[in-house]
C-alpha cells in the first residue's frame, strides 16, 4: 500500500508493530469491517486507534465505544492526547462533552440509543469501533451490542475488538452474514509471555517443568511431603526451595533471620499472611502485583491485614504524592462523610502503597485507586473479579488465593476462561520482558488442575440476545414489523440456535433409531427369560420399563438429596467456624486420618467466618465454609500462652508439642464427603421399587433384562432432551418478537388495527425508557401512580425499578411517608398484573419490584448525611457499601431522567429534575 494512510499512522507511533496489528490496520483502510482477537495486553486497540485517525483523515466521523464509563473515560484521554481536545467528544449517559465531534468516545448503550432516535449525529459516521465486542455475551447488557451491529447502517464499518475466543470464526461468520464482508484476524500471541508460578509457604515454584506442559516434578514431591505430614522431609524442602530462591538471586539468600538459625518447624506448612505473601514477591522483584480475592469482604480485610503490619512498599516522596492526589480527589466530599468512608484508614494504605479495589467502594475512591497503580504510585491492589473486565490496570504480577469462587448460588472451580482472564493481566507491555501469574497453594489443592487451567487458553462466545420490550417497540417504530422480524432472526443468537438444528434434527433420528431397537431387543429378551406374571398384568416389558424408571426416578431424587445435605453441612460448619473460640481443639476431616487444628485467631465476623488455626503438623491459615464438606468437630480446648492472638504462628512449636503430648480424643474417622439423610421421596420411592411386581422376579432374570431397559430409558431421556432442545431453537426469537407486540397491542402500546402494525402515543413513550423494567415503568406513568409525589418521595418509588438487593440483611422494607407508601404499593401491584400477562404470553417475567433502596435514597434525596442513609437501607433489609450506595443513586438517577423526558404531566417532569439535583450531590456527585 504506497502512499497509504497507514504509512503515516505507523510511522508516528514510534514502535514497530505486531503482525496482526499490520494485517488489522491494512484491512480497516481497504474499507473491510474487521474484527480482531488477541489476549489481553496485546495491543489490539491500536487497530481501533488507527480507525480514528483513517477517519479524521477522511473527513468523516468515527465512534468508539466501550462497555463501562471508566474505560470510556480512560479511551477519551487517551484520544484527547492523541488528537486535541476540540476532535474528541464523550458522551457516557451522565457525561456529556463535545457530544458534536468528529470523534466521540461513548458506552454501547448510548450508540443503541441515538440508533433508535435516529440522531443526526450518525450522518457522516463511517466507522464504529466496539472494543470488548466479547461483552456481547454478557448476560445482563450483551443484547445491545448485537442491537448496535443489527441496526448501524450497512455503510459503516464495525471494527471488533475481542478477547481471544475459540470460536471467533463463527462469531466473524456471523458478521460477514449480517454485516457484509467482515475480515477476521486471530493472534494468541502475547507481547509479554506468562511464566505460571505456585507459592508454597515462602516458596516459589515454577508450575511447570521447563519447556513443557508437564508439572513441575520438584512441585509434586513437596506438596506432597507437606500433606503426609512428614517433618524431616519437610524441613529438606524448606531448605532446598530456599536454595532454589537463592539460585535465583544470582547467590543471594534473603531469608529472614531467626533466633535460632534453623527453621522453625510451623514454617514449612503455614499459609502466608498477606504482607509477607507481598515481601516475597517484592524480593523477587514481581511488584507490581494485582492480587484477586473472590470477595469485596476479602480485599478488605486483606488492606487492614497490611496496613496492621509493618509493610511499606513506598518511599516518603511516593507518600507525599500519593496524598496530594487523594487529596484533590476528594475535594466535595463532606468531612461527616469521609469519617464514614474510614477515610483516614483508606488514605493511610494507599500511602504505604497497597489498596483494595471491587464495586463496593465509592467511584471517587476507586477512580483514585486507579490512577494511582497505573502511575506506578501503588504496588499491590486486592481486587474482586470485576478488575480484569474493567479498565487497563497491567501489573507485572497477578495473585490468586484460592481457585474457587461463590457465583451466587454455590461455591465452584474457576473456568479457564475466567482464569485466563484474570492472569491476563499480568505483564505491563514495554516495561516487562515476562508477566507472573501466581497461585497461593493451599492443602488439597492439586497442580495438575492448576496446570489444566493454565493450559487452556481460550472460551466461546454464546450470545445471550434476546427481544424486550423496548427493543421491538424501537424496532417496529423505526423499520417496520416484517424488517423487525427478519432482523431478529439474522442476531447471532438465532445464527448459533440455527448452526446447531440440522446437526440435532440428524442426531434425533438416530436416537429415534437406537430406541426402536433397543424396544425390540427388551421384547425378545423378555420372550426368552419369560419372567412370571398374573394374566391380568400389563405388558411385562412394559412393566420392566416403568420399573428401571422408578429406579432413575430415585437415583435423582438421591442426588437432589445430597446437594441438599451438602448445603445444609455447609450452613453447620458456617455456624461452627463463626462460634470457634480462642484454644478450642477441632478435628478436621483428612484423607487417612482426622487432622487436628488448634484455634488461635476466632473468626471476626459471622457472615463469612474465617478462623486462624494452627495444625498438629505445624500448618497454619485461615480455614472457611468451602474447605470442608463436612464440619469438623470440636473436642476440647487447649490452654494456649498469652501473646498467641498477636504473634500466633510464632507458637507453633508449642502448639506441635502440645498436640504429642495429649491426642484429645481424635476420632478414628471423619467422612470427607458430606453425610446425607434420605428425603421423604426417597424413602418413599424405595418403598414403591419394593412393591413393584418386577422387583419380586428372580434377581438374575430381572437384572439380566435391567441393563437393557436401563439402556432404553436412558436414549429415550437423550431423545427427549434433543426434541426440547430443537424445540427451544426453533421458537425463534423473531415469534418471541411476535409476542411481545401481541402483548402490548392488548396495552395499547401498538396499534394493530391497519394492515401494518404501528406504534401509538404510549409506545413513543415506552421507546424512550431503557430499563430493565421498561414496561413496568411506563405502566406506572400511563397510570399516574408516581403523579402526587414530591421529589424525595419519587426517589423512592422509582428506586423499585432500579434495585436488586445483593446482599439481604434482617430488615424490612419502609416507607418514608403515607403518599410514598401508597405509590410502592401501586407499583407491586402494577407488577403483578403484569407478571400475570407475561405469563399468559409465554414471554419472560419482568424483575419483581424491590424496595429495599427506597427509604434510603428518600432520605438522601431529602439532605441527609451518608451514614444516616446506610443506616435507613440496613433497617430495610438491604446491606450496602457506601459505593453500592452511589451505584443505585446513579441507577435512580437515570430513571428519573428518562421520567423528565416521558412523564405525562408537567408537574411530574418538574419534580423528576428537582430529585435529580437533590440527588446528585456528596459522594453521588463526585461518583458520577
Amino acid at each position: 500500500m504506497n502512499d497509504s494512510h497507514f504509512d503515516s499512522f505507523s510511522a508516528a507511533l514510534g514502535f514497530p508493530l505486531d503482525d496482526f496489528q499490520i494485517e488489522g490496520c491494512h484491512a480497516v483502510e481497504a474499507d473491510h469491517g474487521v474484527l480482531v482477537c488477541a489476549p489481553t495486553g496485546a495491543g489490539k486497540t491500536i487497530v481501533g486507534e488507527f480507525a480514528v485517525s483513517l477517519a479524521l483523515s477522511r473527513g468523516t466521523k468515527c465512534f468508539y465505544t466501550t462497555p463501562i464509563k471508566a474505560l470510556s473515560n480512560q479511551k477519551y484521554h487517551d484520544l484527547v492526547t492523541a488528537h486535541g481536545e476540540d476532535v474528541v467528544g464523550l458522551l457516557t449517559g451522565d457525561v456529556s462533552i463535545n457530544a458534536s465531534a468528529e470523534i466521540v468516545v461513548m458506552t454501547t448503550e448510548v450508540l443503541r440509543n441515538m440508533i433508535y432516535a435516529q440522531s443526526g449525529a450518525l450522518d457522516r459516521l463511517s466507522h464504529v469501533v466496539m472494543d470488548e465486542i466479547h461483552f456481547l455475551a454478557d448476560a445482563s447488557r450483551g443484547s445491545v451490542w448485537e442491537e448496535v451491529i443489527l441496526n448501524l447502517d450497512e455503510s459503516i464499518n464495525i471494527i471488533g475488538l475481542s478477547a481471544t475466543v475459540s470460536n471467533s470464526e463463527e462469531f466473524g461468520e456471523w458478521l460477514s452474514t449480517v454485516r457484509g464482508d467482515t475480515q477476521v484476524i486471530v493472534s494468541e500471541h502475547r507481547p509479554v509471555p506468562l511464566d505460571q508460578w505456585m507459592m508454597v509457604g515462602k516458596k516459589v515454584f515454577p508450575l511447570f517443568e521447563p519447556g513443557s506442559h508437564e508439572v513441575n516434578r520438584e512441585l509434586q514431591r513437596t506438596i506432597e511431603r507437606l500433606e503426609s505430614g512428614d517433618a524431616e522431609e519437610g524441613r529438606e524442602d524448606y531448605r532446598s526451595g530456599q536454595g532454589f530462591r537463592a539460585r535465583s538471586r544470582g547467590g543471594r539468600d534473603e531469608r529472614p533471620p531467626l533466633r535460632s538459625g534453623r527453621p522453625r518447624t510451623g514454617d514449612r506448612h503455614r499459609a502466608m499472611g498477606r504482607p509477607e505473601v507481598l515481601q516475597v514477591l517484592k524480593g523477587r522483584n514481581m511488584l507490581p502485583a494485582i492480587v484477586f480475592i473472590f470477595s469485596r469482604a476479602g480485599c478488605d480485610g486483606a488492606l487492614y491485614q497490611c496496613l496492621r503490619s509493618q509493610l511499606i512498599l513506598t518511599d516518603q516522596t511516593e507518600a507525599d504524592e500519593i496524598g496530594r492526589i487523594i487529596d484533590a480527589g476528594v475535594e466535595g466530599i463532606p468531612e461527616e462523610d469521609l469519617e464514614v468512608l474510614n477515610f483516614r484508614q483508606w488514605k493511610a494504605a494507599l500511602q504505604r502503597g497497597f489498596a483494595a479495589h471491587h464495586a463496593g467502594m465509592l467511584p471517587a475512591f476507586r477512580h483514585i485507586v486507579e490512577e494511582l497503580f497505573v502511575k506506578g504510585l501503588v504496588r499491590t491492589v486486592f481486587a474482586t473479579e470485576t478488575l480484569a473486565m474493567g479498565i487497563n490496570m497491567p501489573a507485572r504480577s497477578v495473585v490468586l488465593e484460592k481457585l474457587v469462587k461463590f457465583n451466587g448460588e454455590a461455591h465452584v472451580e474457576l473456568s479457564p476462561g475466567q482464569y485466563t482472564q484474570l492472569t491476563g493481566r499480568a505483564g505491563r507491555r514495554g516495561i516487562d520482558v515476562l508477566g507472573n501469574a501466581v497461585v497461593q497453594w493451599a492443602p488439597a489443592m492439586d497442580p495438575r488442575s492448576v496446570a489444566g487451567l493454565a493450559s487452556a487458553r481460550t472460551y466461546p462466545l454464546i450470545s445471550t440476545f434476546q427481544p424486550g420490550y423496548n427493543m421491538s417497540i424501537n424496532l417496529l417504530g423505526t423499520i417496520g414489523y416484517e424488517p423487525s422480524f427478519r432482523l431478529l432472526e439474522k442476531s447471532f443468537a438465532q445464527f448459533q440456535a440455527d448452526g446447531s438444528v440440522v446437526d440435532e434434527v440428524r442426531e434425533i433420528e438416530r436416537a429415534e433409531h437406537r430406541v426402536k431397537q433397543l424396544r425390540d431387543q427388551l421384547d425378545e429378551a423378555v420372550a426368552a427369560v419369560n419372567p412370571p406374571r398374573r394374566d391380568d398384568e400389563a405388558d411385562v416389558a412394559e412393566q420392566l420399563v416403568d420399573y428401571i424408571r422408578l429406579r432413575r426416578q430415585l437415583s435423582d431424587e438421591e442426588k437432589q438429596a445430597r446437594r441438599y445435605g451438602l448445603e445444609q453441612r455447609s450452613q453447620e460448619t458456617l455456624h461452627l467456624l463463626g462460634k470457634l473460640q480462642l484454644g478450642e481443639v477441632i478435628a478436621m476431616p483428612g484423607r487417612k486420618r482426622p487432622v487436628l487444628a488448634v484455634v488461635v485467631t476466632p473468626a471476626s465476623q459471622q457472615r463469612d467466618p474465617r478462623p486462624l488455626v494452627i495444625t498438629e503438623t505445624g500448618w497454619s491459615g485461615r480455614i472457611d465454609v468451602s474447605d470442608f464438606a463436612n464440619p469438623p468437630m470440636v473436642l476440647g480446648h487447649m490452654r494456649l500462652p498469652r501473646n498467641v492472638t498477636h504473634h500466633p504462628r510464632k507458637n507453633s512449636k508449642f502448639i506441635i508439642d502440645a498436640f504429642r503430648r495429649n491426642n484429645y480424643g481424635r476420632p478414628n474417622k471423619l467422612k470427607l464427603e458430606a453425610r446425607v439423610k434420605d428425603t421423604a421421596e426417597v424413602v418413599e420411592l424405595r418403598k414403591s421399587i419394593r412393591e413393584h411386581p418386577v422387583h419380586h422376579w428372580p434377581a438374575t432374570d430381572r437384572e439380566q433384562l435391567a441393563r437393557i431397559a436401563e439402556r432404553l430409558t436412558r436414549r429415550e431421556r437423550d431423545l427427549e432432551r434433543l426434541e426440547g432442545k430443537v424445540s427451544k431453537a426453533t421458537d425463534t426469537l423473531g415469534r418471541t418478537f411476535e409476542r411481545i407486540i401481541n402483548l402490548l397491542a392488548e396495552m395499547d402500546y401498538v396499534d394493530k388495527s391497519g394492515d401494518e402494525p404501528r406504534i401509538t402515543e404510549e409506545g413513543e413513550r415506552l421507546a424512550r425508557i431503557h430499563n430493565g423494567s421498561d414496561l413496568l415503568v411506563a405502566q406506572c406513568l400511563k397510570r399516574g401512580i408516581w403523579d402526587e409525589l414530591d421529589p424525595a418521595e419519587l426517589s423512592g418509588a422509582v428506586s423499585l425499578c432500579t434495585f436488586e438487593n445483593r446482599k439481604e440483611g434482617r430488615g424490612e422494607p419502609e416507607a418514608a411517608t403515607d403518599r410514598m407508601a401508597d405509590a410502592m404499593n401501586a407499583t407491586v401491584r402494577v407488577w403483578t398484573e403484569l407478571s400475570a400477562d407475561e405469563q399468559r404470553h409465554r414471554l419472560p417475567i419482568t424483575r419483581y419490584p424491590e424496595a429495599g433502596f427506597a427509604l434510603a435514597v428518600h432520605q438522601w434525596a431529602a439532605g441527609a448525611p451518608l451514614g444516616y442513609c446506610l443506616a435507613a437501607a440496613a433497617e430495610s433489609g438491604a446491606e450496602l457499601t457506601p459505593g453500592d450506595f452511589v451505584r443505585w443513586c446513579l441507577q435512580v438517577i437515570d430513571l428519573l431522567e428518562q421520567v423528565a423526558k416521558t412523564g405525562y404531566t408537567k408537574d411530574l417532569q418538574r419534580t423528576a429534575r428537582q430529585a435529580i439535583e437533590a440527588i446528585r450531590r456528596g459522594v453521588v456527585a463526585i461518583g458520577a
